[in-house]
């Protein structure tokens, strides 16, 4: 299948590893011009190299003029962006009874505002030529709450009803906004929650590991390349008819539809 991404310009923020990484690599892959970011430049700019069409720009994602500065850079490039891939950090691990005022502040700062600053400085481009794709890399914590996330599901579950009321409002303009819900994929981020979890049950990572994969109908974690290839569909020409999706890249672990 043709994805008729050749000549866009995808834009993804926080991709210098992990799933932001496996999804740029993806487009570019397909043909599209990619702007690879990070807070480490050096390390984007590596990333882009290896890339057909790529470049590598410092980008804070939590940091407002850091986020309007890549954006800049990105058009002098390669002009304006045709396709938003949302990423970032996450809220540290805790649970809803012991969340304060300034962590429910934090959810909302770290997973809502900047996503929404980066689709309102590129929005207004793509609904003018009438093509665009919105894509946030977001969690099964929206479908069924994660344990111990509670600051990451209040953000996430936030984020994800901001876009999908966007969607109803830009999709006669040509414009797709859909969300991509990893399960357990082997990124680093999920590493680091396997040894917390390990830590706080008094196991390895390794039982923690295996217990989890036991618990996945699929048997085994994700591969970064697996989510990064939904992705570039979700942000390719035949997926047009695709808007205000939750799709899960999941292996099966949550049970639901």
């Amino acid at each position: 299948m043709d994805l008729q991404l050749r000549g866009k310009t995808a834009f993804v923020a926080a991709s210098t590893g992990g799933l932001g990484r496996a999804t740029a690599e993806a487009l570019a892959h397909e043909g599209a011009n990619v702007v690879i970011t990070g807070r480490r430049r050096e390390t984007a700019e590596q990333i882009a190299a290896a890339l057909p069409s790529a470049i590598g720009l410092e980008l804070d994602v939590l940091d407002a003029a850091s986020r309007t500065r890549a954006l800049e850079q990105a058009r002098d490039a390669f002009g304006l962006i045709d396709i938003l891939v949302l990423n970032g950090p996450g809220p540290k691990p805790g649970t809803a009874a012991d969340m304060t005022a300034d962590g429910a502040r934090t959810a909302f700062e770290q997973l809502v505002e900047p996503h929404r600053q980066l689709v309102s400085e590129t929005l207004p481009g793509m609904r003018e030529r009438g093509w665009g794709r919105i894509l946030a890399v977001g969690s099964s914590g929206i479908v069924s709450p994660l344990p111990n996330l509670a600051a990451s599901n209040l953000g996430r579950a936030a984020l994800a009803n901001y876009l999908k009321t966007l969607s109803t409002e830009v999709a006669a303009d040509g414009v797709t906004v859909n969300l991509l819900l990893p399960g357990r994929i082997a990124t680093d981020r999920v590493a680091n929650l396997d040894a917390a979890q390990a830590e706080r049950q008094g196991l390895s990572r390794q039982e923690v590991e295996q217990r989890s994969q036991q618990s996945i109908p699929a048997g085994r974690y994700g591969e970064p390349a697996e989510f990064g290839a939904a992705a570039a569909f979700l942000c390719s020409g035949p997926a047009s008819y695709v808007t205000g999706v939750a799709l899960r890249c999941d292996g099966g672990l949550v049970g639901t539809l």
